[in-house]
């Protein structure tokens, strides 16, 4: 499905754990590494569409994570034209995305990239927050920074109280 002005319908996935880090997961056979993402089948909503691709991509159902956030508006980003397939109609030069922020609230061993037939992930890791900025595909940088600026003001708070639940960092005395 691919809307008027050439983009497709799609969601992307931050999950966090209790910590404040990110799930960054690798592409299946590749050295790149991403959020969880797919498209939105007709007549599903994004939120449907999320819980659909978290069980496809990373093996989690509605049970083991807690919507935190989502993105107001829809994000996009054009495929540099070499990824273009211009003998498909319609013609897709790009994504426009929902974005979910959800909370990790099982195990991390309950999270399995080989649940489907197609798995899209062949490994996974937490990371601190803003890694994924830096280390995306350039030409999904800018909605990275963007997703990642709005849900800030959600997941810092989780970060600084992690860090406060840890005893402090043993110092020797010198002297």
């Amino acid at each position: 499905m691919i809307d008027d002005d050439g983009y497709r319908p799609n969601v992307g996935i931050v999950i966090c754990n209790r910590q404040g880090q990110v799930l960054w997961a690798r592409r299946y056979g590749q050295h790149s590494w991403q959020f969880p993402q797919g498209g939105i089948n007709p007549g599903e909503t994004a939120e449907q569409a999320m819980y659909r691709e978290l069980f496809e991509e990373v093996g989690l159902s509605k049970k083991d994570v807690r919507i935190l956030a989502s993105t107001r508006n829809w994000l996009r980003y054009k495929l540099p034209k070499r990824l273009v397939r211009w003998d498909t109609k319609p013609v897709c030069i790009g994504q426009k995305q929902k974005w979910f922020l959800l909370q990790l609230m099982c195990n991390d061993a309950d999270i399995n990239m080989q649940r489907s037939s197609t798995p899209e992930f062949d490994g996974w890791r937490w990371v601190s927050f803003w890694y994924p900025v830096r280390q995306v595909v350039s030409f999904k940088r800018d909605v990275y920074r963007r997703v990642m600026k709005e849900f800030a003001v959600t997941v810092m708070p989780m970060q600084e109280q992690a860090t406060q639940r840890q005893p402090p960092a043993y110092r020797r005395k010198r002297g």
